[in-house]
């Protein structure tokens, strides 16, 4: 189960790199939806990270200098494996959402949501692009495994 979690965090981390490096490619073309949408995917994972960590977290939505994209990407996929291979999945945390509001879930289905999270905002970001002319991201996780 731990190295299929590892292979969707590569996956997720891999594809987070490619639509931080379309996006920067393009830079005069994205819209602020599109901007936003890439620092909301990855202060999500960053969040699920810090909530099981209990470390201090990101704001949800809020906007991170462009040049420093790939390395919270990468700090993202370092913990979320760090995480992975030293934590029990089973093990169920408390913590709040953004709205203060208390729940309870597995490690496990936290990094199951953060990774099914950025797959669907790299789907939002994808129509964004092509929206603004900017040809989309074949991010498919078949893709990935050819």
């Amino acid at each position: 189960m731990k190295e299929k979690l590892i292979d969707l965090f590569e996956y997720t981390y891999h594809f987070n790199n490619e639509m931080i490096k379309i996006i920067s490619e393009n830079i005069l073309k994205p819209d602020d939806k599109t901007i936003s949408l890439i620092n909301h995917t990855l202060n999500a994972q960053q969040i699920w990270n810090s909530r099981i960590l209990n470390e201090k977290s990101f704001e949800v939505w809020q906007i991170n200098p462009f040049g420093n994209l790939n390395e919270i990407n990468h700090q993202n996929y370092l913990k979320s494996v760090q995480i992975v291979e030293n934590s029990d999945l089973d093990q169920k945390l408390t913590y709040q959402n953004s709205r203060g509001a208390k729940f309870e879930n597995s490690i496990f289905e936290m990094l199951f949501h953060a990774i099914n999270h950025s797959t669907y905002h790299r789907g939002q970001i994808n129509a964004q692009l092509k929206q603004n002319g900017i040809e989309p991201v074949l991010t498919d996780y078949i893709f990935y495994k050819r």
